[in-house]
């Protein structure tokens, strides 16, 4: 019989993850892909970014609208309303046999909750992380006590998840899937990508993304504040900025790079989204990243590339030795900046190792996915310690 996986995808860089995994079930006769896009790929605002889904040769099974124009607390909590509404139809409607599902946003809470009363199994990928800053936080655990099978990225997040009381059989540890993704796409030579982002680089140059911090109550704007006052400073450099998610408060850091760039049109631009091949391979051609994305923790490890973590956001995930933490002050990421251009440093850079694994994640899922028995997933039992 032909297992129907249903695979939710909400932003550009969960899109990035999941797409190998996505290839893999699409190409297999015994799968049927049904491929659900909400959030922020369906917003103009932040690039409509479901067009490189279908660029890709993906067919949308069907988009789920629930992003509204507000980035207020009482805004994002109507949005995830929106998104139950939206997705209760949905699986109503494509009866897939199995979600899968990547990470911890509240387009995906929405999703994951309209799948457990639909009764629907959910495969979760990237859990028993940490991220003690966020909201995101409390989502991904909850997503695990919603979800049915589990992929982890590390010993030490699997070990969590079945803290939170699932079944070690239902834990599968795979590594993380962006160090597949890296493997997948062909990077761009650096004259064209320089013609592709509008910036010829600088003898320093630096990938700055920066979202919100959402438990931290009307901060977002004094931090990137702080960020742009502290590149400000920086001579010969190059930035380029990628757009935060759409967060509480995402929308002022917009406004505010924005600013920042119209300031310096021959160092600095500012991108919506640079999709898979041009933000990998800015990646591989910048002296650092800069910011709060987990992409500097999981990715630029890969390359050998410095990442300055700044503030709470990603407090709790694993950290290879290239990752330089800084508080959200002008005077801390200045210091950082300084410590990842150290003779040493950069020279430790090439004998560094990324946490979450060397490659083989999406295969792994795949092949658990496609043929991991459903039957009894559904009525959990709590896995006592």
């Amino acid at each position: 019989m032909i297992r129907k996986i249903g695979v939710i995808t909400g932003t550009r860089a969960e899109y990035g993850l999941l797409r190998g995994l996505i290839r893999r079930i699409q190409d297999d006769p015994a799968c049927e892909l049904q491929l659900f896009v909400t959030g922020m790929h369906l917003s103009n605002e932040f690039g409509a970014t479901y067009r490189e889904i279908v660029a890709d040769g993906f067919p949308i099974t069907q988009k789920v609208e629930m992003l509204l124009g507000s980035d207020t607390p009482s805004g994002v909590t109507k949005s995830i309303g929106l998104g139950a509404i939206g997705f209760a139809d949905a699986f109503e409607t494509h009866r897939p046999d199995l979600v899968v599902v990547l990470g911890d946003r509240f387009e995906i809470l929405a999703a994951v909750s309209a799948a457990l009363i639909a009764r629907i199994p959910v495969a979760h990928i990237h859990g028993g992380e940490a991220t003690e800053g966020l909201i995101d936080e409390a989502i991904r655990h909850a997503i695990t006590k919603m979800s049915h099978l589990h992929f982890v990225a590390a010993d030490d997040y699997r070990r969590r998840v079945i803290q939170l009381g699932e079944q070690p059989e239902r834990v599968f540890l795979v590594g993380g899937l962006g160090v597949d993704r890296l493997k997948d796409i062909q990077l761009m030579e650096r004259a064209a990508l320089e013609e592709a982002i509008g910036l010829r680089f600088k003898p320093r140059n630096y990938l700055v993304t920066f979202h919100p911090v959402t438990l931290d109550r009307a901060t977002a704007q004094l931090q990137m504040g702080e960020l742009l006052d502290a590149l400000s400073e920086l001579r010969d450099t190059g930035t380029v900025f990628t757009y935060p998610n759409a967060d509480t408060e995402g929308r002022i850091l917009i406004d505010m790079i924005e600013r920042f760039v119209a300031d310096r049109p021959d160092s600095a631009v500012a991108h919506v989204s640079l999709g898979q091949e041009r933000y990998l391979s800015c990646l591989a051609q910048v002296d650092a990243v800069i910011g709060n994305s987990s992409s500097g923790l999981t990715e630029a490890p890969s390359f050998k590339v410095a990442t300055i973590n700044i503030g709470d956001r990603q407090r709790g995930r694993l950290q290879a030795a290239s990752v330089v933490n800084a508080a959200p002050t002008k005077t801390s990421i200045l210091a950082a900046i300084v410590a990842i251009q150290e003779p040493s440093f950069v020279r430790a850079l090439k004998d560094v190792s990324n946490p979450y694994g060397e490659g083989g994640a999406t295969e792994k899922v795949f092949q658990a996915v496609k043929s991991v028995p459903l039957t009894d997933l559904l009525k959990k039992r709590f896995f006592d310690l």
